[in-house]
């Protein structure tokens, strides 16, 4: 695997377990009163690439789950990322075939 590829798999893996655990965090400092993590910086964190772990973290947490816009804009990311990665992989397969090519 190449250097970039595994950086790349090393902060998707970074960035989702954090998310993950900002969900838990604030579920638990909702029922403790303690000081909540703001929307913004949760949904920043999914759209910077943990989208899975947001998305894992408020099913398993039940955490925002009903919360509207919350809720939409989550899911608005999600699918965000994923015309983002097909249309890569679309670029990324039309470039390599132009560069076979040319071998």
């Amino acid at each position: 695997m190449p250097l970039t590829a595994a950086c790349l798999l090393c902060f998707l893996v970074a960035i989702n377990v954090t998310n993950f655990c900002l969900f838990w965090y604030d579920k638990h400092a909702a029922r403790s009163g303690w000081r909540r993590i703001s929307e913004r910086t949760l949904l920043l964190s999914a759209f910077f690439g943990g989208s899975v772990g947001a998305m894992a973290g408020s099913k398993v947490f039940r955490h925002k789950t009903r919360k509207e816009p919350f809720r939409t804009r989550l899911i608005l990311v999600v699918l965000l990322q994923m015309v983002a990665a097909h249309a890569c992989a679309i670029f990324a397969s039309g470039y390599l075939d132009a560069f076979a090519a040319l071998f």
